[in-house]
């Protein structure tokens, strides 16, 4: 007897450890299979329900670390290819990933104590609003800012469904994916009792087969209109004004990148020659990538020459990405010392018609966060590292014959306030010039992709991409990527370039005008949700059942 019962503990332990263990990992696991590669978006309509079935009933401490858990191998999983950026090492990781983690960590706290305060029913319906407000917290939290990888981002391929991105932003999408795994997790608590549990709980077994029968009907009408507005948006045709443009792919490496005046030459033909062909098909506006010259035009006068010669050579407007000095920004005096990452405006007469200075930049890459004021332990900012670009700070738009155009540089591409006060202030069409030649032959440049479709969902504005080594392309203002620079079916690391006639919006979108407002309501939720929590005691059971297939017996 007291062998059957040492037994019957060791499995409810191993059972236990599989349940908070083993089941969020599982999420995780699932979640990366969601992104790009390999990019099976139907997945994350399922991916949440592991976790879902290891917090329900469970702790806060434990709700905490099951889904700390899933976030630790989601983000893990996710951006493996952070170590092909040089300097970039495990113990950098081993901040970053745990710091990611601990998202997901929060949800599954506020997750199980709204469930042990409220009720699992009430956990279920406040899942999705505590999960948006956490996205956007970690979109916006100062320089650890990061509004990638949110889970709507997986749905990038499905146009149908992202179109009410032009409301709720990508938040929307994510909303809508975590609800429904909530409403599925709910469906299967509801289904799964014991025979002992419908004997002794009839009222309770039918009361909540009901609440998550309705958790699940609304989840699918949900789906079902969102899909129906999208196909009805995809199929009008997008009609109006277009602008010519060349999207041009050198395919610098890294190594050429480091010493651009030893490869000066050789990087100065690569793109004379894809401009030259480029010019062929008489686009109106050519684009050169982020940093593709090999030295700073404006100070360099041999530099400027050949380029303002090439330019004139072809008569068309050249949008190039360069470093320079700020000599262009107003409201800033000119500083020897100081240069930042541009892109540069010119007339087809060669003449400079205007300079963005990217805005954003990268922490720890590109600038120092706080520099002189948090002092930096050496293994994150090494002695000799100084802030090495200074930032912009004008939304500075660019026209060519009436059409009005804005640029980001690089990963300036995920922050979606950026692009929308762009195309508040009037631009018809967005340009993101990028070098992803640093993150090697990974999935980041098509996840960088998947969150470039969305920013042209949500404001209905055309991108055009031109990236050093892929991905460069032109999306539609519903979200169709129309074309692609490839060579031999391959779309990274190839040299050369795309034209496309990029159609031109003047329309501005919900999302355009207001904003986060579906955020807003979100957060305002998630406060309501837990303050009424907090004014309970704790719940003996929960709105749908303590005893499951899934039971800590």
């Amino acid at each position: 007897m007291v062998l059957h019962e040492i037994r019957k503990d060791s499995v409810n332990k191993v059972t236990r450890f599989l349940r908070i263990i083993g089941l969020p990992a599982l999420s995780g696991t699932l979640l990366v299979l969601c992104f790009p590669k390999p990019d099976i978006e139907w997945v994350a309509w399922i991916a949440l329900i592991p976790l879902f079935l290891a917090i329900s009933d469970e702790r806060p401490a434990v709700g905490f670390l099951s889904a700390f858990i899933c976030g630790l191998i989601f983000f893990a999983g996710l951006f493996n290819w952070v170590f092909e950026i040089p300097g970039y090492r495990l113990l950098h990781h081993a901040i970053l990933i745990p710091y990611m983690g601990l998202y997901f960590g929060f949800f599954g706290l506020l997750f199980c104590f709204i469930s042990q305060r409220r009720g699992l029913t009430s956990a279920f319906l406040a899942g999705p609003f505590i999960w948006i407000s956490l996205e956007y917290l970690r979109a916006h939290l100062s320089f650890l800012s990061l509004p990638w990888a949110f889970i709507g981002h997986s749905q990038y391929r499905n146009t149908d469904l992202i179109q009410f991105s032009a409301f709720t932003g990508a938040y929307g999408v994510s909303f809508l994916i975590v609800s429904f795994n909530a409403g599925m997790t709910a469906a299967l608590f509801s289904f799964a009792l014991s025979r002992k549990d419908r004997s002794e709980s009839r009222q309770n077994v039918a009361t909540g087969r009901r609440t998550a029968g309705y958790m699940l009907l609304a989840n699918l009408v949900l789906v079902a209109l969102v899909l129906y507005y999208g196909h009805r948006t995809v199929s009008q045709a997008v009609i109006g004004k277009t602008l010519r443009v060349a999207v041009l792919q050198g395919n610098i490496d890294r190594e050429k990148k480091r010493h651009p005046k030893k490869y000066a030459a050789a990087i100065l033909k690569r793109y004379t020659d894809l401009t030259l062909m480029a010019s062929r098909q008489e686009p109106d506006l050519i684009v050169w990538p982020e940093a593709a010259t090999p030295g700073f035009v404006l100070k360099n006068m041999g530099l400027y020459r050949q380029v303002v010669s090439l330019i004139r050579e072809v008569k068309v407007y050249f949008l190039i990405g360069s470093s320079e000095y700020p000599k262009f920004m107003k409201g800033r005096s000119f500083n020897p010392h100081e240069s930042g990452n541009t892109a540069l405006l010119f007339s087809p007469e060669g003449k400079v018609l205007g300079q963005y200075l990217k805005i954003h930049l990268v922490p720890f890459g590109e600038e120092v966060p706080f520099n002189g004021v948090i002092p930096w332990p050496r293994f994150i900012v090494p002695k000799e590292k100084k802030s090495l670009e200074i930032p912009g700070k004008e939304f500075a738009l660019f026209d060519i014959k009436g059409t009005k155009f804005g640029v980001v540089i690089c990963w300036e591409i995920v922050f979606p306030d950026l692009i929308r006060e762009f195309v508040k202030r009037g631009a018809n069409f967005m340009l993101n010039i990028t070098n992803e030649a640093w993150f090697g032959d990974t999935a980041a440049p098509y996840q960088l992709l998947a969150v470039t479709v969305f920013r042209a969902v949500e404001n209905r504005v055309s991108f055009g991409r031109a990236a050093n080594t892929g991905i460069s392309c032109f999306i539609d203002p519903v979200g169709r990527i129309t074309g692609r620079v490839q060579k031999n079916h391959k779309e990274t690391f190839v040299e050369g370039y795309l034209t496309g006639d990029v159609p031109l919006t003047e329309k501005r979108t919900f999302y355009t005008r207001y904003g986060d407002l579906f955020v807003s309501a979100n957060v305002l939720l998630s406060v309501l949700l837990l303050v009424l929590a907090f004014s309970r005691g704790k719940k003996a059971g929960t709105g749908l059942y303590r005893k499951t297939w899934i039971s800590k017996s």
